[in-house]
């Protein structure tokens, strides 16, 4: 596996904690300021609730409403950072996007607000994507992330008065979609030379150095008449110098 891969760097905490200070920043603004901007969430088959793509994940309807979705924001997006750096925005922004377009296209009515729809996105990719990974480390992701959360599941169905399943299948099925886009650039371990298909043990440089008993051989005697040819060959340079007149004196 490459070196780089599941390295720790500050940006592992420090772009999901701006994520989820902006995220209360703005439901700070909402209850304090400016309560009317609660409006501006994704109005299904409306052209003005287009708008609502962009500013609905900052937008909740209370308290309780911002608590429930700021633990899994936190805890998913800093899975995201971590193992999946390189593409962790691209997740996030198009996730956003493609998510609350899909609330948009099928939702029925309403005013669909929160981070929710984002968490989903964050859910099932990370999911799915360690499933096509193959990885131990992944898998065990995955499986610790359908431990965590595997009950949300249940939310993408309409089973719940005023809550925007909607928002939760649009966000799951983009979650999928972008695991299998992003298909590959799946952390993998590295194949090591004695793992590739082509690989001759007699034709490896290293494992020649070993006799049929397993001992350990410093120089092969290939090695040995090229050093033996080196030193034969070296050029012999013989000084021829002259006493000075004024060496006598």
């Amino acid at each position: 596996m490459s070196k780089q891969q599941f390295k720790f760097s500050n940006s592992v905490i420090i772009y999901p904690l701006l994520m989820l200070f902006s995220v209360w920043l703005v439901f700070w603004y909402q209850t304090n300021i400016d309560y009317g901007i609660k409006s501006y969430g994704i109005r299904p088959q409306k052209l003005e609730g287009l708008l609502g793509i962009f500013t609905s994940p900052f937008l909740h309807g209370n308290l309780n409403h911002l608590y429930n979705n700021s633990f899994p924001l936190l805890v998913l997006s800093l899975a995201l950072f971590y193992f999946y750096n390189k593409i962790a925005w691209k997740v996030i922004v198009f996730g956003i996007l493609l998510s609350g377009f899909f609330t948009w296209l099928i939702g029925t009515s309403g005013n669909h607000i929160g981070a929710s729809g984002l968490i989903y996105v964050l859910f099932s990719f990370i999911f799915f994507k360690g499933i096509f990974a193959k990885h131990y480390r992944l898998i065990a992701l995955s499986l610790v992330v359908i431990f965590l959360y595997g009950s949300m599941i249940w939310y993408v169905f309409p089973i719940k008065q005023g809550m925007s399943w909607e928002g939760h299948l649009g966000g799951l099925i983009t979650g999928l979609l972008f695991a299998l886009v992003f298909k590959n650039k799946v952390g993998k371990p590295e194949r090591y030379v004695w793992q590739q298909p082509d690989y001759n043990e007699a034709d490896d440089p290293f494992m020649k150095h070993f006799d049929e008993n397993g001992n350990f051989i410093e120089i092969l005697p290939d090695e040995q008449k090229e050093l033996d040819l080196e030193n034969n060959s070296q050029t012999t340079i013989n000084y021829i110098f002259r006493k000075s007149k004024d060496e006598n004196l």
